[in-house]
């Protein structure tokens, strides 16, 4: 009886022992705030795409695996040299700021796996780069066109991204270097052109000038002829003498009257005390 009540006790400690064994193996992990976790089965249907584990604490048998992914934007930053249209070579720092689908970190595991950033976004990076700056000359990557590349590249980028489950936040445009002599031609050319567009601008204000000054001018002798014309020997001597009378009411004013032309002359005052 003992003999038989010792196997058994062996016989369930046994058992007792390997379960302690397994769930000592077992992992215990915790997903962070910004991550996610997609967990792969050994003995089951491998990847498992659909269910993806949220932060928080975990138990994972120890024959499961469970990849866990940070899904907060990441920064990529990218310095490369790229040919214009013309053939010159230039030099351009790029960022893209991404971040991977929460839901799809299934999908982007199987694809790409956790170093999608050097296998899928750099790549594109460079190849839309690449491909948009192919298109302008230097002097338009210098002076006028960059905005214009930074959004083609950013509409050639989210494309191809988002059908690998990646949304592309942004790309910028940190700085185009040109090669010495090209940059010092350009600057040469827009400091000439700045120059000639400052000579056109004084030119046409001078010629604004003068005009002001005809019109000006014309107009005060369109009024001076009006004027000349409507005057009247007749009309002056009657001015003359509504003045000479106005003159007159002066307590201290002697009025003379003094004749002598043709049509009678104006009266004169006299200034006298009292």
């Amino acid at each position: 009886m003992n003999q038989k009540k010792y196997m058994t006790l062996g016989i369930v400690g046994f058992f007792i022992l390997i379960a302690i064994i397994m769930f000592s193996n077992a992992t215990f992990l915790t997903i962070d705030s910004g991550e996610r976790g997609v967990l792969f089965r050994t003995f089951g249907d491998g990847l498992d795409k659909e269910n993806i584990y949220q932060p928080g604490f975990h138990v994972v048998a120890p024959w499961n695996t469970m990849y866990v992914y940070e899904v907060r934007e990441q920064q990529l930053e990218e310095e490369m040299e790229v040919l214009s249209s013309n053939g010159l070579n230039i030099k351009v720092d790029v960022t893209a700021r991404i971040r991977p689908n929460y839901d799809q970190i299934g999908n982007i595991h199987e694809t790409f796996g956790r170093e999608y950033m050097d296998r899928l976004v750099r790549p594109e990076v460079r190849s839309a780069v690449r491909q948009v700056i192919g298109k302008f000359t230097p002097e338009e990557l210098y002076s006028t066109k960059r905005d214009e590349v930074q959004t083609l590249i950013t509409d050639e980028l989210t494309k191809v991204l988002a059908t690998n489950f990646i949304d592309l936040r942004a790309i910028l445009i940190r700085d185009i270097e040109l090669p010495e002599k090209v940059r010092t031609a350009i600057e040469e050319k827009l400091e000439a052109e700045q120059g000639s567009l400052k000579y056109e601008y004084i030119l046409t204000r001078e010629k604004q000038e003068a005009e002001r000054r005809l019109i000006e001018a014309q107009a005060k002798a369109d009024a001076n002829r009006i004027l000349s014309a409507s005057l009247s020997d007749k009309i002056l001597q009657d001015k003359g003498i509504e003045a000479t009378l106005e003159l007159a009411k002066s307590p201290n004013s002697k009025v003379i009257v003094v004749g002598g032309s043709e049509n009678g002359g104006l009266p004169l005052i006299l200034g006298g005390g009292n």
